[in-house]
């Protein structure tokens, strides 16, 4: 009995799995830079025009990393989802709520990231509104990972879910938390 098979009957779907990935970490980081562009983590001059950039850019790279992961089923011959499947949250068999899931947050981080651009016409508070959802999307991609992803309970994806969903929570957490009025700085002791 041979036990050999071929990866490239399954080159479609290994890539698009490493796409995903791919597409995991660059909108970890892009949503990490922003929560710290938020909570002004940094006040290096010069720090939040440079952040604002790789933030953009990070984004941007997520987005085309999502797409490509989608995109790529396409070319799967065990899956063959169809561009409604891989389009359409739930429709494809394939795990249905947790594919429909990450379809969800694909189609939401692409409004999210792509409001940039649209910014002077929507107002910059409505913008910032709608950018607080990104949270809401991050979480949907990961537990579209954890749902969907055949090597979801691998110790080598887990390690990097661990590595970084950690720093968003706490970022998060950073940002969340009230900060101390300018009069109390001033009258503590320290």
């Amino acid at each position: 009995m041979n036990s050999y098979s071929d990866p490239g009957q399954h080159l479609f779907w290994i890539t698009s799995r490493a796409l995903g990935i791919v597409a995991l970490l660059l909108i970890s980081v892009s949503v990490g830079v922003g929560l710290g562009l938020a909570g002004r983590v940094s006040r290096e001059p010069g720090a939040p025009g440079m952040l604002k950039h790789l933030h953009e850019a990070l984004s941007l790279t997520g987005l085309a990393a999502i797409l490509g992961h989608g995109l790529l089923l396409l070319g799967d011959s065990y899956l063959r989802p169809g561009l409604a499947a891989i389009a359409v949250p739930f429709v494809m068999n394939h795990r249905p709520l947790w594919t429909g899931i990450g379809i969800i947050g694909g189609w939401l981080a692409a409004a999210l990231g792509l409001s940039f651009y649209v910014r002077r016409w929507i107002g910059t508070r409505t913008w910032r509104k709608l950018h607080r959802w990104t949270l809401a999307v991050y979480v949907l991609a990961v537990l579209h990972t954890i749902g969907a992803g055949s090597d979801a309970r691998s110790t080598w994806l887990l390690a990097i879910l661990g590595a970084t969903v950690l720093p968003i929570a706490l970022l998060t957490a950073y940002r969340l938390l009230p900060r101390p009025s300018s009069a109390a700085v001033a009258r503590s002791p320290v």
